[in-house]
């Protein structure tokens, strides 16, 4: 990894006295965003950590209360000879009454290259304090809690020091609340690949997923998430059952962690508009370490085709219209090895009527690389098998099927998992409820995972235009983009536009086409000429669940995707974000009943340049693919 600094300064600690309340103040770098600790006394002689994030004086959370409930009666009964249990340390007041010993405040501006992305170069700037506390009456049990806030929102986690005595720490819930303003809006989802709808902060059904974007009475927007969910178990949102328009954290079990650690970040991502929200989405990222990995060359972003049959003959075939459609890789999916949900089958045997060796061979002389699906069951048994094994046979990647998610046990056993397969060079493509929180920044090699509502289901319109604004704020998405099948919901001009508009660097196309089904439509050339990764990402048009327009520049030609909801629409798409000067040839791909085609899409071309625009018409359920590719300097 190539990382370019900027600039890095830090702050000497700050020893304080204090009186209550306790306040300390934390702003963005650019003074936009503040963020204010307090420790306030709710009762006699009990005192609560509580914060309060305004954006230029608009609140966007009120004050809140934050803690973490710890059980460590267990471990202080097994080294009862070492440790005095300290007051509170079993049940739900854990974190009352901390003394505060230290506040650190640093700052930090750099810049670092991913090996892929929505953008070529990320800046990681922010101010931080790390309040450090401790109980009164054992100052061996210590706990931090850090705030950074960036210009694009604030996020904090709770880390515990090494205990001297070896100590860990069993965390049962957080008290991490999230208290909005009056009115505010909710798109709500409660599972990974659900449908959303718009909710009060009031009667939800069950807990909501991550992220959580919300609409502020006073314009804002903010979105609720998660960041490098590692070694803990996963969190969503539950709404308090005693405080009116709260939002607590919710886990999905205890979680036991060794000191020194700390929980995952808890991220609130605010903006003036929701198209920010996505412009700014790689504050998950800098919230996550750095690979370790030296060697990034094999990684290799890329569209994926599905080869459905499962047979040498479908596999010839499905290569074939890779390499003449710029497709970098195919997809043997489940079953290829035997039934998928079962200890008995072996990950290590092609069952199918599939050569396996002569395939990845003709793939190779072709370019396109194997990717395998192996479901979780033979994940867990054979692990340290199979993945040296598909190294040797040639594979490129695995798609990870139906893993569990929730659990600490689980969640740590897929950070392995993510890390294993890094070490044998495969990619990963991790399906069903898994939602990224910023870890491919340690894990490049995890190029996109599911945990969204996409052509599997077939979803609606009105359904992708709120996808950018909710989900893409978490990262990656495997779409399963489909073209062909006559079970889309929308038109064909929709689907060439959701190449721009979901991002995934290893992006599933034609899910359940088949070569056959291509007859020369014309417009296919999107799928050749569209890249998974990007150097900028700007967001034109962002009506969530209306429509949305986003421009993604790959060297220097841009590729820009709208798709409207379930209605039709007129919009003027403007070109500023063009270089000045340069003239462009605009590819347009729309929706044209009058085409002769089964697909129906009219492709036209003419030369533009920066500060002019394009009128778009847009069929209910439609959209419109551009490609602009630069012509002059």
């Amino acid at each position: 990894m190539i990382r370019f600094y900027l600039l890095i300064f830090c702050l000497l600690p700050v020893q304080m006295s204090f009186s209550q309340p306790t306040e300390t103040r934390l702003q963005s770098p650019d003074g936009k965003l503040e963020v204010v600790f307090t420790q306030n006394e709710i009762s006699p002689g009990k005192r609560r950590m509580t914060y309060h994030v305004d954006f230029q004086k608009k609140p966007v959370i009120l004050e809140s209360g934050l803690g973490v409930q710890i059980d460590n009666h267990v471990f202080e009964q097994a080294m009862a000879h070492k440790v005095t249990t300290p007051p509170g340390t079993l049940g739900v007041n854990w974190c009352d009454n901390l003394v505060i010993k230290n506040v650190v405040k640093t700052s930090k501006d750099s810049t670092w290259k991913p090996v892929y992305g929505e953008r070529s170069q990320i800046r990681d700037q922010y101010n931080q304090f790390d309040i450090q506390l401790q109980k009164p009456d054992s100052p061996d049990y210590t706990m931090h809690v850090i705030f950074r806030a960036y210009d694009s929102g604030i996020a904090f986690r709770y880390f515990f020091p090494e205990h001297p005595n070896g100590l860990y720490y069993r965390v049962m819930a957080e008290n991490s609340e999230f208290t909005l303003p009056a009115d505010t809006k909710a798109w709500y989802t409660a599972w990974a690949q659900g449908a959303y709808s718009t909710l009060p902060l009031s009667g939800w059904p069950e807990t909501s997923e991550r992220p959580l974007t919300l609409s502020l009475p006073n314009g804002l927007y903010a979105s609720l998430a998660e960041a490098q969910l590692t070694d803990y178990a996963m969190t969503k949102f539950k709404l308090s059952v005693d405080k009116p328009n709260t939002i607590v954290t919710s886990m999905y079990e205890s979680a036991d962690l060794m000191s020194d650690v700390g929980t995952p970040w808890r991220v609130v991502m605010v903006a003036e508009r929701p198209g920010k929200l996505l412009e700014n989405n790689d504050i998950l990222l800098n919230l996550n370490p750095p690979t370790a990995l030296q060697n990034t060359d094999w990684i290799k972003p890329g569209k994926m085709m599905r080869e459905v049959t499962l047979t040498s003959e479908g596999a010839m075939s499905c290569i074939d219209f890779a390499a003449a459609h710029n497709l970098q890789y195919i997809l043997f999916d489940w079953k290829w090895y035997g039934p998928a949900f079962t200890f008995n089958s072996d990950a290590r045997q092609v069952v199918a009527p599939i050569d396996m060796p002569k395939i990845i061979a003709y793939g190779n002389s072709k370019n396109v690389g194997v990717i395998l699906y192996v479901n979780l069951q033979a994940l867990y048994k054979q692990i340290d098998e199979i993945f040296p094994l598909y190294k040797k046979w040639g594979v490129k990647g695995v798609k990870f099927g139906f893993v569990e998610v929730g659990s600490h046990r689980w969640m740590t056993w897929l950070t392995e998992a993510k890390r294993k397969a890094m070490e044998n060079n495969l990619l990963v493509n991790i399906h069903d409820e898994y939602r990224p929180t910023g870890t491919s920044r340690t894990y490049p090699n995890v190029m996109t995972q599911e945990g969204i509502r996409g052509n599997e289901e077939f979803p609606d319109a009105t359904h992708n235009t709120i996808l950018p604004f909710t989900r893409y704020l978490a990262g990656a998405g495997d779409y399963t983009i489909c073209y062909y099948d006559k079970r889309l919901k929308n038109t064909h001009a929709h689907q060439l536009a959701m190449n721009v508009i979901s991002y995934s660097p290893l992006q599933s196309v034609f899910w359940y086409d088949k070569p056959s089904a291509y007859n020369g439509e014309p417009e296919i050339e999107f799928f050749a000429k569209v890249p998974t990764v990007w150097d900028d990402t700007k967001v034109i048009h962002d009506a969530i669940g209306e429509y949305v327009t986003i421009a993604r520049r790959s060297g220097n030609d841009w590729f820009i995707g709208t798709i409207t909801n379930n209605d039709g629409r007129t919009l003027k798409l403007p070109l500023d974000f063009l270089t000045k000067g340069k003239t462009y040839t605009a590819h347009i791909y729309s929706d044209d009943p009058t085409v002769q085609t089964k697909t129906q899409i009219r492709v036209t071309t003419k030369s533009i340049k920066a500060g002019q625009s394009l009128d778009m018409t847009l069929l209910p359920r439609g959209g419109q693919a551009v490609w602009l590719s630069s012509t002059s300097n």
